[in-house]
């Protein structure tokens, strides 16, 4: 059996969306919802397989992660960018603050707070910050598409 990225409703060459936010009541559920929905439109969920589902429940688990850490460290996010493609899901979230997120070392796993780093440096394969023109960040990670079993030759299982 061969394996393939979900093709889903993905047009070639992906799709970005994006949704403007502000302030820190209610935005974490705002912003994931937007990304479950964008994630159903592209056929990530509710997944064809528990792997497919579980990448995206992470993707969705990562979105929180990043705008929690905007509305606890940088007064809000301002914006989530979700660019979908059928190789991965890049997640942006943007704010006006000036500091650079790092995680908490030592990592103490039974210590309440300063999980979310940690978190998305295990599910995502890459992270990073870029330093916005005129003021602020955008934290990024991307995680790499589920795989979609195919049928090979003979159209077997």
């Amino acid at each position: 059996m061969r394996t393939a990225a979900p093709a889903g409703g993905l047009p070639p060459g992906g799709q970005i969306r994006r949704l403007v936010l502000s302030g820190t009541i209610g935005t974490v559920g705002r912003a994931r919802e937007f990304a479950r929905q964008a994630l159903e439109d592209w056929q990530w969920l509710p997944g064809k397989t528990e792997e497919q589902a579980a990448v995206a429940e992470d993707v969705l688990l990562l979105v929180s992660e990043l705008v929690t850490n905007a509305c606890l460290h940088a007064g809000g996010p301002t914006g989530l960018a979700l660019h979908g493609t059928t190789r991965s899901v890049r997640v942006e979230v943007s704010d006006a603050g000036g500091g650079s997120p790092v995680p908490r070392l030592p990592h103490e796993p039974g210590r309440p707070g300063g999980h979310g780093l940690h978190i998305v440096e295990q599910l995502a394969s890459g992270w990073g910050t870029v330093r916005q023109q005129g003021g602020g960040k955008t934290v990024w990670l991307e995680v790499p598409a589920p795989l979609t079993p195919v049928a090979g030759p003979g159209g077997g299982r």
